[in-house]
């Protein structure tokens, strides 16, 4: 019994050596994109969005340079194994979709290669410009926070860069209530909360404005334009309602140019891609 034991474990320590080391059988092979375009809508668009475009929980995997896998063997581990620390689970492990084959994996892959965009030869904005705009005059930081500076107020944006499109951040300045961005994450739920805005009026009549940041049947925390959090017992209060409407104010053009938002974006991308 230990003999056979013996020889399946050193078996599989040499299978995920080669898988460790293997290339792509499928690659370039239309009929397997098109196999793990379908698979990835099942298994992988849920975080990672349809067309593998970055979902806000899970990364913009059509960028050629990903940040932590370079090459397909790197990424077929990735989805086997996932990445410990992180949201990405290991395959068939989360609930969402069903176990995959070896092959199935490497038509993922496959996909995900043919949904790659090349980067422009000369990258859009000027991301010094734009670091100073987040922390100047574009007032970003006051709500953002971008490696442990800025405020609490809005969503932490340091990995958002590598999460999502460029096309995705700008129409989440300039249309902030079309797509809510994820707030806090529980324990106990599988996926976070979005920054949904709540109000809420108390027994003297004060109003209280802002995100919520924990709320169960009886009690809810609330954090406000200032990041002082109040903790309030439904029961006592007048009224409470949340909307789906953003607390982030629009920035058209007028207020933040094409120009100054290109270089924003430029910021937010070299932070991400680190």
């Amino acid at each position: 019994m230990r003999q056979r034991l013996r020889h399946a474990l050193i078996a599989l320590t040499i299978c995920s050596a080669c898988v460790a080391n293997a290339q792509n059988p499928l690659a370039n092979d239309p009929r397997a994109a098109k196999a793990g375009e379908y698979e990835f809508r099942i298994n992988c668009a849920l975080c990672h969005g349809l067309g593998a475009r970055g979902g806000g929980r899970g990364p913009d995997l059509t960028r050629a340079q990903k940040k932590f896998a370079h090459s397909d063997a790197e990424m077929f581990q990735i989805i086997s194994n996932g990445i410990p620390g992180t949201a990405m689970p290991a395959n068939g492990t989360n609930g969402q979709g069903v176990g995959m084959t070896d092959e199935e994996i490497w038509q993922i892959i496959t996909y995900i290669h043919s949904q790659e965009v090349k980067a422009p030869a000369k990258p859009l904005g000027n991301g010094a410009h734009g670091k100073a705009l987040f922390y100047g005059d574009a007032n970003c930081s006051m709500c953002h926070m971008i490696n442990g500076k800025g405020g609490r107020f809005g969503p932490e944006l340091t990995a958002v860069g590598g999460s999502r499109t460029r096309e995705a951040i700008i129409d989440s300045v300039r249309n902030p209530t079309r797509r809510l961005a994820w707030g806090l994450t529980e324990s106990t739920k599988e996926f976070p909360q979005e920054y949904e805005t709540a109000t809420a009026v108390t027994e003297d009549g004060t109003k209280i404005r802002g995100v919520t940041l924990n709320e169960d049947s009886f009690s809810v925390q609330i954090m406000d334009a200032s990041e002082q959090i109040h903790m309030l017992d439904k029961t006592k209060l007048r009224s409470f309602r949340k909307t789906r409407e953003s607390a982030m104010p629009k920035y058209e053009p007028d207020v933040l140019s094409d120009k100054d938002l290109d270089d924003i974006v430029a910021y937010l991308v070299s932070v991400g891609a680190k």
